[in-house]
């Protein structure tokens, strides 16, 4: 697809993707956007001039500070508005009057625009789904011989998480305070985090209600998945050491986490299915399902010390789920949970089998046994105060390329 809007061969954004997010337009304040290269595009014009479907859509649905009530009218009238952003900018379809029309009025530099939280997230369910990363955490917690919990490859296991505390990229966070228990004491210690880490996942977007009591089978997941964003789940791994007996992790995981600006539509990453890792044993009969259902989208983590370069530290990719979306959403819903639009359900780390492809710090520096060199001299067992943490993600193939952009944050001091 060849656009008039210069795109790189490398952008995140070409027009295979046409992605959906909310940002502040100069002038104008919130408003539903899509990005195509280095260009925000404003959708509320487009749609006071006619472009999208009225028969569906509001002009007054694109001018409005979260995607909710847009995702709400259904994915197949999301994908053709995206259709018909597609159409409009091919370079064939162009006429000169509306190419000036639309620099004039509806193309922004991507430095520009304010992006914001994308949706209202009502609920938040983080999953533990990557083989990789649990038999990692197995290893170094329990019995190396028998690393995975003996649930683990029978339920797509998770928890519920603090929805409050989602952030979107480019937010300052500051390091978090708690309790933790040093080996050499006897009791326990307050203060800030010694361990703070990243959690490289995706996140998936709630795109269709069932009613309480409503069960949403492997078959029909996808239909209720609006589209994916980067997440970084970020931990206080010594404050969740000592907190998560018998309940599970609470202030460890509520401080932050973090979502890029851009959701990317499932019907953009069709092409780039793939298939997942084989389950053995066999999983019951509510969690089985037909065909790929895994995607191949490459993922890295950077880590930006301040005053210094960025510096790669993991490449994963999201194809090593052993647990994939339809099966976390059919469990997630098997009790007749009613899941809201704009919920989000995050992956879990996402480990790949090698040492450079595991998702966390907690596992690329083996507990703090094994720490990085950064470019500065310093070293790194968890992530520094100043420390900014970058997450990327993005698919590739015949051309096509369809990507998330970033999702950055930078971390503060803890505050006394």
């Amino acid at each position: 697809m060849n656009s008039l809007i210069d795109i790189k061969p490398d952008s995140d954004f070409s027009l295979h993707n046409i992605p959906f997010g909310v940002g502040i337009i100069p002038g104008s304040g919130p408003r539903i956007c899509t990005r195509i290269g280095d260009k925000v595009v404003d959708l509320s014009i487009m749609a006071n001039q006619g472009y999208f479907d009225r028969g569906i859509y509001e002009d007054s649905d694109f001018a409005t500070s979260t995607l909710n009530n847009f995702i709400s009218k259904g994915r197949e009238a999301a994908n053709a508005v995206r259709l018909s952003i597609q159409n409009c900018f091919l370079d064939s379809n162009y006429s000169q009057p509306e190419a000036e029309f639309f620099q004039q009025n509806i193309l922004y530099d991507a430095s520009e625009i304010q992006m914001l939280m994308p949706v209202q997230i009502g609920d938040y369910t983080d999953f533990y789904s990557s083989i990789e990363h649990a038999t990692n955490v197995g290893i170094m917690f329990r019995d190396p011989a028998n690393a995975l919990l003996p649930n683990w490859k029978h339920i797509p296991v998770g928890y519920h998480g603090r929805a409050s505390s989602i952030v979107v990229s480019g937010t300052e966070v500051y390091r978090p305070k708690g309790q933790t228990k040093p080996a050499d004491l006897s009791l326990p210690i307050f203060g800030p985090t010694k361990q703070l880490d990243f959690e490289l996942e995706t996140a998936f977007i709630v795109g269709k209600e069932n009613t309480l009591g409503e069960s949403v089978t492997t078959d029909e997941a996808e239909n209720n998945i609006f589209g994916m964003v980067l997440f970084n789940d970020l931990s206080a791994r010594d404050i969740q050491s000592w907190e998560y007996v018998p309940l599970g992790p609470f202030l460890s995981k509520n401080f932050a986490s973090v979502i890029s600006p851009w959701i990317v539509m499932m019907d953009a990453l069709e092409p780039f299915r793939c298939r997942g890792p084989v389950q053995e044993p066999e999983v019951l009969p509510y969690l089985k399902f037909s065909g790929r259902r895994n995607f191949d989208i490459k993922l890295e983590v950077l880590i930006k010390p301040e005053n210094c370069d960025e510096v790669s530290v993991c490449k994963s990719n999201f194809k090593y789920i052993y647990w994939n979306m339809s099966q976390q959403l059919a469990h997630h819903t098997v009790n007749g949970c009613n899941m809201r639009v704009g919920d989000l359900c995050g992956s879990g780390t996402i480990s790949g089998p090698e040492p450079g492809s595991y998702g966390s710090m907690l596992e690329l520096t083996w507990k703090g046994t094994k720490p990085f060199i950064m470019p500065d001299g310093t070293e790194r067992k968890f992530i520094n105060d100043n420390d900014t943490i970058i997450m990327r993600g993005y698919a590739e193939k015949e051309g096509m390329r369809v990507g998330f952009g970033e999702a950055l944050v930078h971390i503060m001091p803890a505050k006394l």
